[in-house]
C-alpha cells in the first residue's frame, strides 16, 4: 500500500486524503471479499492516528466500498446491484412479491407530503403497502406504496398482510393506467428507513418517486428508497434502440 502524499491538498481534510489513498490501494491490491489489514497496521502504514483512519474507513463504508463487521474485520465490498428502471417495464407496481418482504399493508391517514398529490385532506385515509426489496439475500431497498381509496375502496383486515398486499395490487392493476411520472433524487435515510435498510441513520439513499394516474386522477404514489452504497439505478429506453446498463 502507498503512503499519504507528503504535501497536503489545500482545503482537504486529512481523513479525506487518507480515504483517497486507501481507495487507490484497494483498487490496485485487493478484490471483492478480501480482508484488509487491521487498524493498527493500516494506521502505521499510512502514518496517521487511528481516529483519522477510522474516519476514512467509515467514509468508504458509507460509499459502499467496504463492509465492516465486528469480529470479522473490514472487507472489500462487492459490485453494486443494478436496479432496473426500464421505461418499457411494468406500468403498475408488480404483483409478484417473491423478491420482496411485506412489512405491512394497512389503511392509514395520508401524510402531508401526498395529501395534495392524492387529492385528499390531510386527515383522509389511504392504503399503504410497505415492503423491502432483496437481491442476493441482501436488502437493497424499501418501497412505500400509497393507493387512493377512490381507486381501491376497501381492503379486508381479516387476511394476512401478504395476501392483503397481493389483493390490493391486483385491484389496482385492474384499472387502465393513464399515465406515469417518475423522479429520482438523492437523500438520507431517516431512523425508521435506516432500520429497514439495515444501515445507520443518515446513510445516503436514492429515492425514486413514481406517481400513477387512472380514472383521471392520481391513483397511487410509490416512494422507493434504495441503498446508495449497494445499488445502481439502471435506465433503458423503450424500443430496439435501448441502451444496455453498463457492466
Amino acid at each position: 500500500m502507498a503512503t499519504l502524499p507528503d504535501e497536503a491538498v489545500f482545503g482537504e481534510p486529512k481523513y479525506w486524503q487518507l480515504r483517497t489513498s486507501l481507495l487507490k490501494a484497494i483498487e490496485e491490491d485487493f478484490s471483492s471479499g478480501d480482508v484488509l489489514p487491521n487498524e493498527r497496521d493500516l494506521a502505521a502504514r499510512f502514518g496517521v492516528a487511528r481516529a483519522t483512519l477510522r474516519h476514512a474507513l467509515e467514509q468508504l463504508e458509507l460509499e459502499g466500498r467496504l463492509v465492516r463487521k465486528r469480529g470479522a474485520g473490514t472487507t472489500v465490498a462487492g459490485p453494486r446491484v443494478d436496479v432496473s428502471l426500464s421505461a418499457d417495464g411494468e406500468g403498475w407496481p408488480g404483483v409478484d412479491l417473491r423478491d420482496r418482504e411485506v412489512i405491512d399493508c394497512a389503511t392509514v391517514p395520508v401524510t402531508d407530503d401526498f395529501a395534495d398529490t392524492l387529492k385528499g385532506r390531510p386527515s383522509a385515509l389511504v392504503h399503504r403497502l410497505r415492503r423491502r426489496q432483496f437481491s442476493m439475500r441482501q436488502v437493497v431497498g424499501l418501497e412505500c406504496l400509497y393507493v387512493s381509496r377512490a381507486v381501491v375502496p376497501s381492503l379486508s383486515t381479516r387476511v394476512p398482510g401478504f395476501e392483503r398486499a397481493s389483493l390490493m395490487l391486483r385491484q389496482l392493476r385492474g384499472h387502465r393506467l393513464e399515465g406515469r411520472h417518475r423522479a429520482v433524487e438523492l437523500g438520507v435515510a431517516e431512523a425508521e428507513e435506516a432500520r429497514y435498510l439495515e444501515r445507520p441513520p443518515g446513510t445516503a439513499v436514492l429515492v425514486v418517486t413514481t406517481t400513477y394516474t387512472a380514472l383521471g386522477r392520481t391513483a397511487a404514489v410509490t416512494v422507493a428508497t434504495y441503498r446508495a452504497d449497494t445499488c445502481r439505478l439502471a435506465f433503458a429506453e423503450a424500443g430496439p434502440t435501448a441502451l444496455r446498463p453498463a457492466s
